[in-house]
Order: structure tokens, then sequence, then C-alpha cells
């Protein structure tokens, strides 16, 4: 089992498990192997040092390998990384998703014609601008598509 260290464009930093380097590769060919907060499948190796547990004495603490972020990219602290799709993966599983008819379920909620209840779904920037224009309270929210799917 390979346990890599791996990056997106935008400079988030995760890890990924793999039965072998040629399995790493296939999967990203495949575009199979996605950031898991912005759904990015333009995945780059970072430098990472292996850990080899054969019984010697605990290692001392050294400094983590630290690999820049592409130019222009907004990295997160991996905690707040962590809490962010945290967030995420309960907003899903708290609303109910209602895909493209997102806008016009929103508004049958808000006139009266169906039991409120949270949704989620997509709706062009033109919906979600009438939608607030209405009065209908709305929250632009992008979810990663990990936050979606469960963890094996």
């Amino acid at each position: 089992m390979k346990v890599l260290d791996l990056q997106c464009r935008q400079g988030h930093v995760f890890e990924g498990w793999f039965a072998s380097e040629d399995d790493f590769q296939g999967q990203r060919q495949r575009g199979l192997v996605q950031c898991p907060l912005c759904a990015d499948s333009h995945i780059e190796k970072r430098l990472s040092a292996p850990r080899l547990n054969l019984g010697a004495a605990e290692p001392e603490a050294t400094a983590p390998v630290s690999v820049p972020a592409p130019a222009g990219a907004a990295v997160l602290p991996a905690p707040l990384q962590a809490a962010w799709l945290e967030l995420a993966r309960k907003i899903v599983a708290q609303t109910e998703d209602v895909g493209t008819r997102f806008a016009e379920e929103a508004r049958r909620m808000h006139h009266g014609e169906t039991e409120e209840r949270a949704i989620r779904g997509q709706a062009t920037p033109d919906e979600t601008l009438e939608l607030l224009e209405e009065g209908i309270a709305v929250l632009p929210l992008p979810l990663p598509a990990a936050a979606k799917e469960t963890l094996q």
C-alpha cells in the first residue's frame, strides 16, 4: 500500500492511498483522483518522506517538507480544510438535494405551496439573483464532490 501526499492546482493538500504507483497513475489518468475540497482532478504528488517502522526507537520530530502552492492559490491550513469538509458533509447529510429544481422548489416553499425543509441544489446566477430579489433567502455554497460521498 502506498500513501501519497497529493496537491491540486488550488494548493489543497491531501493524502491518497493506492495499491501501487501504477494504480495511482491509472486512477489519475482516468480522472478518478480528485481534490476532496474543490474536486479538481489535476493532481500532483508532493514530496514526502516514507516512514518505515522497523522496530527502531521513535524518530525525532522534524519539520515537515513543504512544497509551495501555485502562484495565486489560496492555501488553507490543513485543520481548516478538514473543518470545511466536515461542515460540507453535515450540510449534505441534513439537506435534500433537489438538483436543478432548486429555484422552483425554493419559490414553492416561500409561497407556502409545499412544506418548508432544508434543500440544496443548483441554480444559475440569474435564478439566484431573482430569488434574492423576491426576498427568498439563498446562500450560494459550492460543495466539494467529496462531501457528497461516503468515505470507505
